[in-house]
């Protein structure tokens, strides 16, 4: 039983800590809708900025063990699930009644999963590994030239696009469930902890999936 309780916690924990980072990085690379010289010259600094950080390096680190914490606990959640007849991480048994990403977060994060992998190799590898990605007007090396790049094939629009959206669903459950495994719930504000949960839920979904869409058309 404490083990249990145990990792419903570290779920929950890794789960909004990894809340926290999608919005510092969805406004971070809200520099991309800036004018095109603005936005290559801002999105360069702001990312050769921020790799040289040592506070921000330990906070990426955290954040790849918050995402591979997560992807296992969810694996082990969903195993033992399956030998309880069904019983959610939140030890409620999935009824008809509840929204259908409720009941089909596994496939959600398996999705998401694929997604990362995708995105962490066509951006986070090739700016770690120092992959030549020419330099900007000012010398910088630049990453905003190889989005815009990657963004100019279609099938990758549309697969960042769904991508986006299974994080969105995953979110619209899981932001909310991991408060009420922490005990942040009381019917006081539970409702209005729901409606943040989708709010900021929409809100990520619609930021992050506008990027590759405009890129694809503006560029």
């Amino acid at each position: 039983m404490l083990a249990s309780v145990a990792r419903k916690t570290l779920m929950a924990l890794t789960g909004l800590f990894l809340c926290l980072f999608l919005a510092v990085h969805l406004l971070g690379n809200l520099q991309l809708f800036l004018p095109d010289g603005e936005a290559q010259s801002q999105f360069n600094w702001y990312a050769s900025f921020l790799s040289g950080l040592p506070l921000i390096k330990i906070a990426a680190w955290m954040t790849y063990i918050c995402i591979v914490a997560h992807t296992l606990l969810a694996i082990v959640l969903e195993l033992r699930n399956r030998k309880s007849a069904g019983v959610g991480y939140q030890g409620q048994a999935p009824t008809s009644l509840a929204p259908w990403y409720s009941r089909m977060m596994s496939l959600l994060g398996l999705v998401i999963l694929v997604f990362l992998i995708v995105h962490m190799s066509d951006f986070w590898w090739p700016f770690k590994t120092g992959a030549d990605l020419g330099t900007d007007p000012e010398g910088q090396r630049d990453l905003f030239g190889l989005v815009v790049l990657e963004f100019q094939k279609g099938w990758k629009v549309i697969l960042y696009v769904v991508g986006v959206l299974a994080v969105g669903f995953h979110l619209g459950h899981g932001f909310y469930s991991g408060l009420r495994s922490l005990g942040v719930s009381h019917p006081g504000y539970a409702r209005w902890l729901r409606i943040f949960g989708y709010i900021f839920a929409i809100g990520l979904t619609l930021g992050f999936a506008a990027m590759p869409i405009y890129l694809y058309f503006a560029k």
